[in-house]
């Protein structure tokens, strides 16, 4: 169970949060679709019940997964909320381990996985989505 929100505000904030069709997920669908690429979005994982790809090829069996720093735990930029914070520490945790978690069913199912911040410069992530289409449908 979720403690207490601190304010009224941080309750306002997280209610506002977007679990898809962030800024950083849009742009680099919109650049890649702009080349060419196509995929689902927010898909189903294959053997995964209630986990989703942000974006799926099917075809080259590669998932791609646009992280927040937040959410996720970026080495970069990540942050450790001052209220609740035992409570946070477990649900970030618990981000994370999911994360591996699902990594390692699609590998072991024979698919690739992309990982991005959402702090990756656009240019760098569609360079790391493209190169890891182009190794996926050279292993078939």
């Amino acid at each position: 169970m979720a403690p207490r929100p601190s304010s009224k505000g941080v309750s306002e904030r997280m209610r506002r949060q977007r679990r898809r069709d962030t800024a950083p997920e849009l742009a680099l669908r919109r650049a890649l679709h702009a080349r060419g690429h196509r995929y689902r979005v927010d898909a189903p994982l294959p053997g995964l019940p209630r986990r989703r790809a942000d974006l799926l090829f099917p075809g080259a069996r590669v998932a791609v997964f646009v992280d927040g720093c937040f959410w996720h735990g970026c080495p970069v930029h990540a942050t450790e909320p001052r209220s609740n914070r035992d409570w946070w520490q477990q649900k970030l945790a618990g981000n994370r381990d999911r994360d591996r978690d699902t990594n390692q069913h699609l590998l072991d199912s024979g698919w690739a996985v992309i990982r991005i911040w959402e702090c990756t410069p656009l240019e760098e992530g569609i360079r790391i989505v493209e190169d890891g289409l182009t190794m996926a449908e050279t292993q078939r």
